[in-house]
């Protein structure tokens, strides 16, 4: 066999499994989220999530990580209303979703709770063990849920 048509093989598997990896990492283990998602805010007075007004849902979710959650929705409730009755997050870190996902940028919205223009809540605590589902409004009512590790990875 000569050196340039194994080299081309060679060449040709490492395109293949590349494509493959990408593939696997980007699009295969997502799906959308269920229908029945429900966001919820932490209760700052009853430490219990209850669940909020919202519309316009869209998420996608994945069996094989619970931090690949994401999620856009909409909301009439005020930020005002929300900040009085519910737990706000310090330090929340959008985690970046896949290209193909345009409505949740992790960066604007990171940028946003960086510069006072969002307010991340405590969706849930322990959603599984040692998640966090967090979730971002803005004051034109766009919300943002996402999962992140909370305290008990901290070390």
């Amino acid at each position: 066999m000569s050196g340039k048509l194994l080299g081309s093989i060679i060449v040709l598997a490492g395109l293949i499994a590349g494509g493959l990896v990408y593939w696997l990492q980007i699009y295969a283990f997502y799906d959308e989220a269920s229908s029945d998602t429900q966001i919820r805010l932490t209760n700052m007075v009853t430490g219990e999530p209850e669940v909020v007004l919202f519309d316009s849902f869209q998420g996608i979710d994945a069996n094989s990580s619970p931090l690949r959650f994401r999620g856009c929705f909409t909301t009439t409730m005020s930020l005002a209303m929300l900040t009085e009755t519910y737990e706000v997050v310090e330090g929340a870190e959008p985690r970046v979703a896949p290209g193909w996902f345009d409505c949740f940028d992790a960066s604007e919205i990171g940028h946003a709770l960086t510069e006072g223009g969002a307010i991340a809540f405590l969706g849930e605590k322990n959603i599984q063990d040692g998640i966090d589902r967090v979730v971002a409004v803005f004051p034109d009512g766009r919300g943002f849920a996402w999962h992140q590790l909370n305290e008990k990875y901290d070390e």
